[in-house]
């Protein structure tokens, strides 16, 4: 099976737009959002993933920021990819159903955190949650936050599964993407993390799930076509610029940074819901200084 072409360049963890307190959604942000990342070229996004704070959002809440999201995206011609992934495989799978049933594109389904399973554990799970609806499935690997890691073994044998087409690899190095695109040509490997992911494409990957392109959708889309056709030092022109605004969107823990930011480039998405916190003034400076740097502001 060889990997689909659809998960291919720059997808977009966006933020979930909050009200001014928090209590709601604001979707007329929201798609504003998205009409920035349909003008900045982006290939998709992914609604409710980490970077939309998707363990605050109340189920009422994300049944209703999937549907609005599905519609709003597919009608600026994005790939819309819905977060289904939960430490619960039944409540996965009912994610899974859900975000098929509002016309998904693809699901990102992470690693199940806190309870710490096998890598059996791992198979079972996601073969589950793959088995529930015909919709299309990129794992999220990224042993930081859950706790546990996906090996290449496992994800060979995930790589098997026709509903499981692509990997997000967020394991902070670039060893397991190379080997992950020899050893499993079916599955299209994305960068997970905003500063490998030029590295990540010189040895296989074929794009990012990326918070940067949260501020820089322009900048992010054209490195990764850049990698993606051969063209290396375009690409490292464009990751040099980069660099600057991705460490000063990761100062403290994602999102804080990036609502901040987003804030300072007149895309207000309201507040972070605690446990978040506000950005401190340390990180705004550090933010403004860097945007400026890479003409961005």
């Amino acid at each position: 099976m060889s990997a689909d072409p659809r998960f291919k360049g720059a997808f977009t963890a966006i933020t979930t737009p909050f009200t001014a307190d928090g209590a709601r959604i604001d979707f007329a942000r929201l798609d504003k959002q998205l009409d920035a990342q349909a003008a900045g070229g982006v290939a998709g996004v992914v609604i409710c993933g980490t970077t939309g704070e998707s363990p605050t959002i109340e189920e009422r809440e994300y049944h209703e920021l999937v549907e609005r999201g599905v519609a709003a995206a597919r009608s600026r011609g994005l790939m819309a990819i819905v977060g289904t992934g939960s430490n619960s495989t039944a409540h996965a799978v009912a994610m899974q159903k859900f975000a098929a049933k509002a016309g998904a594109d693809a699901a990102l389904s992470v690693n199940p955190y806190y309870n710490k399973p096998t890598q059996e554990g791992l198979i079972a799970h996601f073969r589950a949650v793959a088995d529930s609806a015909g919709l299309s499935i990129m794992l999220y690997n990224i042993p930081g936050r859950t706790g546990v890691a996906l090996t290449i073994e496992t994800l060979e044998k995930l790589a098997t599964h026709p509903n499981i087409r692509a990997v997000k690899d967020a394991t902070g190095g670039v060893e397991l993407a190379g080997e992950t695109s020899l050893r499993c040509p079916g599955l299209a490997v994305l960068s997970g993390d905003d500063p490998l992911t030029l590295p990540m494409m010189a040895v296989g990957a074929v794009g990012v799930v990326s918070v940067a392109s949260n501020v820089a959708p322009a900048l992010v889309s054209k490195m990764c076509r850049a990698a993606s056709e051969g063209r290396h030092a375009d690409a490292l022109v464009e990751h040099r610029r980069l660099l600057p605004v991705v460490k000063a969107l990761f100062a403290e823990t994602n999102p804080i940074p990036v609502k901040a930011a987003m804030k300072l480039l007149g895309f207000d998405t309201g507040a972070v819901r605690l446990p978040m916190t506000p950005a401190t003034e340390a990180t705004v400076a550090r933010l403004r200084s860097a945007l400026g740097a890479a003409e961005l502001l």
